[in-house]
């Protein structure tokens, strides 16, 4: 196949909003840039591109992935990305979500981001279903590398390499308290955090690896 074919070929599978990933390709989420493919809600000031880093700062808002990569509707899955708080700061990651105007997301899972804010649940967890409690693994104002790992019924986060939470849905969940309805293993998009203003949320190298 020649270079101009295969380079044609590339942009025809992304347009069509397939992931042009092997099963074991990372796709990367974010071109360094700006904030094409994701998508805002409430307060879209809280999310800015700086020196090649997405930027959390400001009212609540939420960070949606909107792009072509898989449409956006991520089933089994690894998503990691490269994350630094400062002090006193609040974040997470969702996935299994869907965009809303405002509010938390109402569907879906959020991996905690928080060391030193005054929250007791902490970086690695699982926000109300599997948290980590009181004492963050990594600092604040260092990179650290947070991985989620989503397979049929079973989480794991990993921090940094290291699995911080090993998580299994069981089959009655949807009737436990904690769930708001909608806090349950699916399908759905990814979201950043925008926590609050006295919190400070950087990413960069936001990858996904798509498998069945």
């Amino acid at each position: 196949m020649t270079r101009s074919i295969s380079l044609a070929l590339s942009v025809a599978l992304l347009v069509s909003g397939f992931s042009t990933a092997s099963a074991n390709d990372w796709v990367s989420l974010f071109n360094g840039k700006d904030l094409t493919g994701w998508r805002a809600s409430e307060h879209p000031e809280t999310f800015r591109v700086e020196e090649g880093l997405i930027v959390a700062n400001g009212e609540r808002s939420h960070l949606y992935y909107v792009g072509p990569v898989c449409k956006a509707d991520f089933r089994n899955f690894e998503w990691r990305c490269e994350v630094m708080l400062e002090p006193g700061s609040n974040s997470g990651m969702y996935f299994h979500t869907e965009y809303q105007d405002v509010g938390w997301p109402e569907r879906g899972y959020e991996a905690q981001l928080n060391n030193t804010q005054s929250d007791r649940k902490k970086t690695g967890g699982l926000y109300d279903i599997a948290d980590v409690m009181d004492v963050s693994p990594v600092r604040d104002n260092e990179w650290f590398t947070q991985h989620v790992i989503v397979r049929g019924k079973r989480i794991i986060v990993k921090v940094n390499d290291q699995v911080v939470t090993d998580y299994t849905e069981p089959d009655d969940a949807d009737s436990q308290p904690n769930r708001r309805g909608g806090r349950l293993l699916s399908h759905g998009t990814i979201a950043l955090q925008g926590h609050d203003p006295g919190s400070t949320a950087r990413f960069r190298k936001i990858e996904v690896k798509p498998f069945d």
